[in-house]
């Protein structure tokens, strides 16, 4: 049987910035019974690089050091979870810069579609606020 470990399957991501999701999606899998594995007493740093918000620099943190089977149904588990994690996150929004729109990260023609919606709706508000004001009324006026 071939057995390894879980900080050298970290350094086979695709995307090691998402290695803490891996490790979380790994106990996951573990905990659930879809392959067998178990702690080893010691740690290993994990390869994504942290940064707190209104603070300069980053930091790494440390997760226990797990031992398993590789297997075929493993390996098939793997390929998928990379997949996954490579392809989309899970988080907020992707902004939309014109790197991402070439990228294709995000849908020009959805931005698009919405920007015109939301055009369409400020000036349809205005014309109705226009409308309203020309009605005027007599209110307040001394005779």
């Amino acid at each position: 049987m071939a057995y390894r470990k879980l900080s050298e399957q970290v350094h086979k991501l695709s995307n090691v910035q998402r290695s803490d999701s891996f490790v979380k999606m790994f106990r996951d899998a573990v905990r659930d019974g879809q392959f067998e594995a178990a702690y080893m007493p010691e740690r290993f740093t994990l390869p994504k690089q942290f940064s707190r918000r209104g603070a300069e620099g980053t930091y790494q943190r440390d997760a226990k050091e797990m031992l398993f089977d590789a297997t075929p149904k493993f390996e098939t588990w793997f390929e998928q979870t990379n997949r996954d994690l490579a392809a989309a996150r899970k988080g907020g929004t992707i902004k939309a810069t014109l790197e991402n729109v070439e990228a294709g990260l995000v849908d020009f023609k959805a931005m698009a579609a919405e920007t015109r919606k939301k055009m369409q709706a400020s000036y349809t508000k205005g014309q109705a606020l226009g409308k309203s004001r020309a009605k005027g009324t007599t209110k307040g006026k001394r005779k």
